[in-house]
């Protein structure tokens, strides 16, 4: 493979005439590059680029004018991509690396991100170290909980920001997401990866919110459910299945194709939950951070 068959560009919007037929052919596996771009579209409609700062790089895999791949760098560096073979991960890398590319890490499905995460250290000696896992799931045929607990789903409004802001803090609490509770203890809501969610309270029936799921806009007939968050005070009690439904039915009606969810596998709890409720497991997902140390990448 020819290194430039890769094709780099910092233009989301000739990317995206390029490569969003690509994007939009496997909305469920491409779940993350489809709402993250889509939000990087948006955001840079409404306002300019601050001055120095680092911007966005997309890239993307062609022959025969048909795109078989993408990635996209953010300006935290780290690296997203698409399904790759070893040999293309591995030609990537040393494309990258040839044009002086640095990356904090890369993102990916589990065997693509291991197959850069090793061609990278190959080609520039920076050590891989995992730092995240998820198994992506897709929904088949929702199937509400039983029993179902008391109470109702609410849309979220504007007056419920403060409630959501603090849940958010605690769900990345939660699940180590240092970056994004800074973000939003910095007051940048908008730029957090929360901001351009449609949020849902489950309340009991006193009014009182006890659980919260999050929804992305629909893009390429795709919408992710992300996050869900139960206070652990009141957990085990049906509530994050009852307003994981109700984000999932509004997608459903409002037109959604694909529904899908992370899950941490290792929590067999959420795990069966979301299974039970008719999500289905489609493809392990992993992060590889890049120290200075050396472990072995598997």
């Amino acid at each position: 493979m020819r290194p430039d068959e890769w094709h780099l560009t910092e233009d989301v919007d000739d990317f995206l005439a390029r490569a969003g037929d690509f994007l939009r052919s496997r909305p469920a596996l491409h779940t993350m590059p489809l709402t993250v771009i889509e939000k990087l579209r948006t955001r840079r409609a409404h306002r300019a680029d601050a001055s120095g700062a680092e911007t966005t790089v997309f890239g993307r895999l062609e022959r025969r004018g048909e795109v078989h791949a993408i990635f996209y760098r953010l300006p935290s560096r780290r690296l997203t991509l698409t399904a790759l073979s070893p040999e293309q991960a591995d030609s990537l890398a040393a494309h990258l690396a040839g044009l002086g590319h640095s990356f904090s890490g890369v993102t990916a499905d589990h065997d693509t991100a291991t197959a850069f995460a090793k061609a990278w250290q190959r080609h520039t000696g920076a050590a891989p170290v995992r730092d995240w896992g998820a198994r992506l799931h897709r929904l088949g045929t929702l199937t509400p909980q039983e029993p179902f607990p008391e109470g109702s789903g609410r849309v979220v409004g504007e007056q419920d920001r403060e409630q959501v802001v603090r849940w958010c803090r605690e769900f990345c609490v939660d699940v180590g997401e240092d970056g994004s509770r800074d973000l939003i203890d910095a007051g940048d809501w908008a730029g957090s990866r929360f901001g351009d969610r449609h949020f849902t309270f489950w309340e009991t029936p006193d009014g009182t919110p006890v659980s919260m799921a999050a929804a992305t806009s629909m893009v390429g007939g795709m919408v992710r459910v992300d996050p869900v968050y139960t206070p652990a005070r009141l957990r085990g009690r049906g509530y994050a299945g009852a307003v994981t439904v109700e984000a999932s039915r509004a997608a459903v009606t409002a037109g959604a194709t694909d529904v899908v969810l992370f899950a941490d596998p290792a929590n067999l709890t959420s795990t069966a939950l979301y299974q039970r409720l008719g999500y289905i497991p489609l493809t392990d997902c992993t992060g590889y951070g890049f120290s200075s140390a050396a472990p072995e990448v598997g």
